[in-house]
């Protein structure tokens, strides 16, 4: 921890002192050209995509820069919202400010509307640390398969992430249409370039009856900011 001023020693202060008049009078002995242009910062995090494809779900990977500040969230799963439904049931985590009455769309599966869902949970949770989506670099995502069901569901899993993620053409820099459910595509909940590493696994049960889904995100901080 550095010393505070008031106790400092009197000759490293005037070193100190002695090392900022010496750095001015090389300023002032400039022969007067220009002086170089800063160099550009570096690349807090670059994601490694596979070539040749315009929308790629995720990457292959993400190199980070040095110095970087991270964000890690806990496992994140979807908020009880639905109070139509038994409580701790899948049903009672539907989003009933997206889907009036807890009544999903044809073919918006259960897994789907949770991971929306958990999604906007990780928004909020970003957002409460002066993050944005677009800042994920890693995705763990943990599915539960629902009820009468044999496996996870994946597919409805990627219907909600790509509502939120990976949802630019990186060719022209156009939004990518995307399904909700059966439906034809359309515009995403939110745009978002951004394509972070990524697993998803099914497992046997999560931490809190009837989640189907639960995510845990890192994030990077843009250069020149950091933990609030």
């Amino acid at each position: 921890m550095p010393t505070p001023p008031h106790q400092g020693t009197p000759h490293l202060r005037a070193l100190a002192t002695g090392a900022a008049v010496l750095a001015l009078a090389a300023a002032g002995c400039s022969t007067g050209t220009s002086a170089a242009a800063p160099a550009p910062p570096a690349a807090v995090s670059q994601a490694v995509l596979e070539p040749g494809q315009d929308n790629p779900m995720i990457a292959q990977g993400v190199a980070l820069g040095a110095g970087a500040a991270f964000y890690k969230t806990s496992g994140l799963g979807p908020k009880q919202m639905n109070a139509a439904a038994a409580e701790g049931t899948p049903e009672s985590f539907i989003d009933t400010d997206q889907f009036a009455g807890g009544v999903l769309p044809a073919g918006v599966t259960l897994t789907e509307a949770q991971g929306m869902n958990v999604l906007r949970n990780i928004r909020e949770n970003l957002e409460a640390q002066g993050l944005t989506l677009e800042n994920v670099t890693t995705m763990r995502v943990f599915l539960d398969n629902a009820p009468g069901s044999d496996r996870a569901d994946y597919a409805g899993w990627n219907r909600a992430y790509r509502q939120f993620f990976a949802n630019t053409n990186l060719s022209s820099g156009d939004t990518e249409l995307v399904p909700l459910g059966s439906a034809a595509p359309a515009a995403p909940l939110v745009r978002n370039p951004a394509r972070p590493s990524r697993f998803a696994l099914e497992v046997q049960s999560l931490p809190v009856a009837g989640w189907l889904v639960e995510v845990e995100v890192d994030a990077v901080f843009p250069a020149g900011s950091g933990p609030r």
